[in-house]
């Protein structure tokens, strides 16, 4: 058995089939675990996976761009998961339609403060200005913030990394904090969910609510934009 088991290792140790079995695999396991706890807030599976990846990585001894080799492939169907969020927001577009007079407000107040708020608070900490710049876009799909991180002078694979933290701190603390709020319009949940962290907030309230789901996919698409057009001039304001 353990011959075998080596020599499997040694084939996918010269594949790129090892990033992407090994990404799948630390999902089904961080799957399993978490609906084992009860799908608790702190057990999110992308977290775990996360840490399950990092540890095989570090244990194996396998380098990033090894691991990439394969897990580009998983990486690829980001794009085909964020176009799909269209579908529950196609389902409650009638819903969209009538809260679209409080939607750009809403959305433009949030921008800029998940945006502002950090960068203060970077620059009361002492930080140099391109991480204070790299900060600008955390709340932004990481394409669209790597973007806009280089036009503003940060450095988009740090912003990439905000960018994660972002999603995986509002995915982990979006649920507990908005019920401790007493906001229960899932209209509100989603809308926060998606302008604050994105796309992994935004699964995680629609595995509770389709609606919430729709809200949080539009949130992503608007505040992207909105990021992009105000960015330069919090920049200039805020970035040194």
């Amino acid at each position: 058995m353990s011959g075998g088991l080596g020599h499997l290792w040694v084939y996918l140790e010269t594949t790129p089939l090892l990033g992407l079995v090994g990404t799948l695999g630390a999902y089904v396991l961080a799957e399993a675990l978490s609906q084992r706890l009860g799908h608790p807030a702190l057990a999110n599976p992308t977290l775990i996976a996360i840490l399950l990846l990092v540890a095989f990585l570090l244990v194996t001894r396998t380098s990033y761009a090894t691991y990439f080799q394969g897990a580009q492939y998983v990486h690829f169907l980001l794009g085909p998961a964020t176009v799909a969020l269209a579908v529950p927001m196609h389902a409650n577009l009638g819903q969209i339609r009538r809260s679209a007079a409080a939607l750009l407000p809403a959305l433009a107040a949030g921008s800029v403060v998940a945006a502002g708020s950090a960068m203060l608070i970077a620059r009361a900490l002492g930080a140099p200005a391109p991480i204070v710049l790299s900060l600008l876009p955390k709340s932004v799909t990481t394409p669209i913030a790597m973007g806009i991180a280089q036009q503003i002078g940060g450095q988009p694979s740090l912003a990439a990394v905000f960018v994660l933290i972002t999603g995986l701190t509002g995915a982990v603390l979006a649920g507990p904090l908005l019920r401790a709020l007493r906001i229960r319009d899932w209209r509100a949940v989603g809308l926060a969910a998606g302008t604050a962290a994105h796309g992994l907030a935004t699964a995680r309230v629609l595995l509770v609510s389709e609606t919430a789901g729709a809200f949080g996919g539009l949130a992503i698409g608007l505040n992207g934009v909105l990021t992009a057009l105000f960015a330069p001039l919090l920049a200039r304001l805020l970035g040194g």
